[in-house]
């Protein structure tokens, strides 16, 4: 591939989304939050954080205030397989996610 045709790929915009926790609700308890509500995650504050890129998980990190801003310091790069197999819809048995 030459440099031309990898220019072409460096504009293209993904979606990258920080994955703090997650947690199950039913739709009541959503309807049921207001401001000042508490929701609690299934991941404690030490641990890290994930950082997805179109929904596969890409690296870990951890969260880092700069300059009044929230950021993410990465620490870790995900294996070319984890990425491979961490996909909307990857099987929870296959993948080791519940």
């Amino acid at each position: 591939m030459n440099s031309r045709s990898l220019d072409v790929l460096l504009d293209i915009e993904l979606p990258v989304t920080v994955r703090v926790g997650s947690v199950q609700m039913t739709f009541g308890d959503v309807l049921g939050l207001n401001a000042g509500s508490l929701v609690e995650f299934d991941h404690a504050a030490e641990e890290p954080v994930e950082v997805l890129v179109n929904d596969r998980v890409l690296a870990r990190g951890e969260i880092v205030m700069v300059q009044g801003s929230y950021g993410v310091r990465i620490t870790e790069i995900s294996s070319r397989r984890e990425r491979l197999d961490t996909g909307v819809g990857a099987d929870p048995e296959t993948t080791g996610e519940m």
